[in-house]
């Protein structure tokens, strides 16, 4: 899919920066906000609350350029998305997992989720086939 895009494609996302904004803020904040809301509200183990915040940590990816693509959707926008959120979850995944695990184990909790390692980590796995 990303083979199937011109430079023009691209360009046409520069111009509306705000659709960008928007796309990441929701992905990046507002997923995991609703993910932690449900965790609280709903009750469960702490560990599948921690699993549930885990998953909204997460954004679509490939999958969603996919069904963009199928869709006829706006597949540069799609693709400038899972790029920037691909970079930025490299530091906003092991922090917020950190922070799930403190707030639904206690802080007593020896379970600790080392940052530094998980960054990395998920910069491999993420950034390194692209």
């Amino acid at each position: 899919m990303g083979l199937s895009l011109q430079p023009e494609d691209f360009q046409r996302v520069t111009k509306y920066p705000k659709a960008v904004a928007v796309g990441l803020v929701s992905q990046l904040l507002l997923l995991p906000i609703i993910g932690f809301l449900i965790a609280k509200t709903v009750p469960m183990e702490p560990a599948n609350a921690v699993g549930l915040i885990i998953v909204a940590l997460c954004p679509g990816g490939v999958s969603s350029n996919m069904v963009t693509y199928l869709a006829h959707g706006d597949v540069a926008f799609s693709v400038t998305l899972t790029v920037l959120s691909s970079i930025i979850i490299i530091f906003t995944i092991p922090v917020f997992a950190n922070l799930a695990l403190q707030h639904f184990f206690g802080q007593s909790t020896a379970i600790a989720l080392p940052i530094g390692k998980r960054m990395l980590q998920i910069f491999l796995i993420r950034m390194l086939p692209i």
